[in-house]
């Protein structure tokens, strides 16, 4: 005699009884889109390594980003890419007034006032070394110091009229030092703070730093992103950035990283939960899928539910155009 509570099929043989069973349902307002942007203004420069990617100009952005606005995109990253003349060894243009950032955020904020605006703050993209944050002579971190710079950098997005400010360096200590820096600029009621928490030193960063131009000249980020192996040291910097003051949990990559972001939504239930489909996932399906190995719509709407699955309620992909079509 078979167990009744061994058959299953019956609950979802029919397609209309499948989506019953999910613990989430993928909208819109999940999604989160990175764009690239440029300080030559009226740039629009297609990026070989991510397709359909594009390094923008803020004198293109606005007609760039209506068309998905008015598909229902709710939120988007902004990275930014100076010229290589601007950078030095500590920085100093990832928040000047006229750099491609602040720029962006303004230029968004006028045209789209409900949408969500959030700013990667890192200095990789802006030192001459390539590295997130300042260094010693023996050019290992200075984290002190680093950690006061992304503050500032932090805290000058947020009064340009970012919504959400996202530290992805991984110094120490830095969430704590952002979310002061907010409050002391009276502006912690209004713009939210989202965790790079367990951000690992993934191979699968390559075509973002292509994009980015924000390559390590030596050395590597491996003494400050989390090794891949270690579940435990992830588990200790969502803890961290939690008690620190993140309003958002992130983790990055995606893909690899699900056993993580189950501890993520278990460490902070409370928190919205995010991850970061990175550009190398990004690349692998669109390789695949030229490849004829997988369909390409199938194989990331999959990979949506199953970062759902795994305790995403927010998601970061380049996919999202595509998605906002394959969601209506």
């Amino acid at each position: 005699m078979v167990e009744v509570d061994s058959l299953l099929h019956a609950g979802y043989h029919n397609p209309a009884q499948r989506p019953w069973q999910a613990e989430r349902v993928l909208t819109k307002a999940a999604l989160m889109y990175p764009i690239f942007i440029t300080d030559e203004r009226d740039a629009l420069v297609p990026i070989p390594s991510m397709p359909g990617q594009f390094r923008i100009g803020t004198g293109r952005l606005e007609a760039f980003i209506a068309p998905l606005v008015a598909k229902g995109l709710c939120a988007v990253m902004l990275f930014g890419v100076p010229n290589d003349s601007v950078k030095d060894a500590v920085g100093s243009a990832a928040d000047d007034p006229e750099g491609p950032v602040i720029q962006a955020i303004r230029v968004l904020k006028a045209a789209f006032p409900a949408l969500l605006v959030s700013c990667d703050v890192c200095l990789c993209e802006y030192t001459s070394h390539g590295h997130c944050g300042h260094l010693f002579p023996d050019n290992t971190i200075d984290n002190a110091a680093s950690v006061r710079r992304l503050a500032e950098v932090a805290v000058n997005y947020a009064r340009a009229g970012a919504d959400n400010v996202a530290p992805s360096d991984m110094m120490d200590g830095r969430m704590r030092a952002i979310k002061q820096g907010l409050i002391d600029a009276g502006l912690s009621h209004r713009v939210s703070l989202m965790a790079y928490s367990a951000k690992f030193a993934s191979a699968l960063y390559g075509p973002f730093r292509d994009a980015a131009c924000s390559g390590a000249r030596f050395g590597d980020r491996a003494a400050y992103q989390l090794p891949p192996s270690s579940r435990g040291l992830g588990r200790r910097a969502i803890e961290r950035d939690v008690r620190e003051g993140a309003d958002i949990i992130m983790v990055k990559p995606a893909t690899f990283y699900m056993d993580i972001i189950r501890d993520a939504k278990e460490i902070a239930p409370n928190h919205p939960i995010a991850a970061y489909q990175v550009s190398g996932e990004f690349a692998m399906l669109h390789h695949a899928a030229a490849a004829g190995v997988v369909d390409l719509k199938t194989a990331v709407l999959e990979s949506m539910t199953c970062l759902q699955r795994a305790g995403c309620s927010l998601i970061l992909t380049y996919f999202t155009p595509e998605l906002l079509d394959w969601l209506e």
